[in-house]
């Protein structure tokens, strides 16, 4: 999957590819490979074209701006674009905002899900025996399907699903759709799942963004319950890597946990991110860790969350090449010499403040 010859003159059709992760996959096609690139985005408030500059005047390069439940665009973009895959991550993905506003997240990963199905798999139907037997439909997956850990153990391939929020429960539906799409209809599908995901270009309502901009202004870090929520970190190049991956070399059917076994509590992740702006941009009000403070813990928080990635490890070769503690520092540093880019997100008046309690019941 080195240099020029990987995905030949293939074209890959990219669901939310102006997301974080689906832009990561977008710059690697575009930089290490010879692929055509399909970026299908509805372009809501968490996509950003400026995460994907290698897109301006690329040849290569195609945004299509349109919702994936719309079946008839989805249709014609298949048709004009032939891909040889698709790699499907568009999806509504914030668990505070699911809590807040669930019915967008069934519209998306679940109605979306089932409409790129359905064209996939009518498309497919009518391809020549080669192109059929090349053609693969990866579906981008959480770890979150798998509810919440003990303090021992690790989700694998074979855990149970049990999802607790409802972004987590439409993302479970959806994997079961894909699994239905594949054994009913022999639909090539793979669905891989990965832990939490963080780097260069990730919005500012996620967690290490958040606190970075957070504690750059000054702001208190609020940190839900008693901030020892356990997370496992991979870095979006690493997932993007492992996803590309998956699509050339996954068996078909078959289900990949990505994970780079990078377990820290929420509350070790905000001091060592207080750690690094103190060091990179120290502030005269003294250390930033000062600025934590805990609030009440939001409903269905899983407690911890970590992945046995052994499967995509021996079956397919794949490792992460980033340290969490290397990847973190690269992260923060990303984040201050890029204040355009985040800047631009806030000035069109994203506000950096914590989602997820409107719908609270009162006790």
């Amino acid at each position: 999957m080195h240099g020029n010859t990987a995905f030949g003159g293939n074209t890959i059709l990219v669901t939310g590819g102006a997301g974080f992760i689906g832009s990561a996959i977008v710059r690697y096609l575009l930089d290490h490979t010879s692929a055509n690139v399909v970026n299908v985005d509805k372009l809501t408030y968490a996509a950003n074209l400026r995460s994907i500059p290698q897109a301006e005047d690329n040849p290569r390069y195609r945004l299509e701006k349109v919702d994936i439940c719309d079946a008839a665009e989805i249709r014609r973009i298949f048709r004009q674009f032939n891909p040889t895959g698709v790699l499907h991550l568009a999806a509504e993905s914030h668990v505070d905002r699911s809590i807040d506003g669930p019915a967008a997240f069934v519209q998306t990963n679940l109605v979306g899900t089932f409409t790129m199905l359905d064209e996939a798999l009518a498309y497919w139907r009518k391809l020549g025996r080669t192109e059929a037997d090349r053609f693969r439909f990866v579906h981008v997956s959480t770890d979150e399907v798998f509810g919440s850990l003990p303090e021992h153990g690790f989700f694998s391939e074979t855990t149970p699903y049990a999802p607790r929020s409802p972004y987590s429960a439409t993302k479970a539906g959806s994997d079961h759709l894909v699994r239905a799409w594949h054994e009913t209809y022999g639909l090539p599908t793979l669905i891989t799942n990965c832990s939490n995901n963080y780097g260069p270009y990730q919005f500012p309502e996620k967690l290490i963004p958040h606190v970075i901009l957070r504690a750059l202004a000054g702001e208190t870090l609020p940190l839900y319950g008693d901030g020892l929520h356990i997370r496992d970190w991979l870095h979006v190049e690493d997932h993007a890597r492992a996803i590309l991956l998956v699509m050339q070399q996954g068996s078909v059917g078959e289900t990949y946990n990505i994970g780079a076994r990078n377990e820290r509590t929420n509350k070790d992740l905000v001091e060592g991110i207080c750690a690094l702006l103190d060091e990179l941009r120290p502030s005269k009000n003294g250390p930033r860790s000062s600025l934590i403070e805990f609030v009440p813990d939001r409903p269905g928080h899983d407690r911890r969350y970590a992945i046995d990635p052994t499967k995509i490890e021996t079956a397919l070769g794949w490792r992460p090449a980033e340290s969490f503690e290397a990847g973190l520092a690269r992260t923060v540093g990303w984040y201050l010499d890029n204040e355009p880019w985040w800047r631009d997100i806030l000035q069109r008046g994203y506000k950096v403040s914590r989602a997820g309690l409107a719908r609270q019941v009162q006790a």
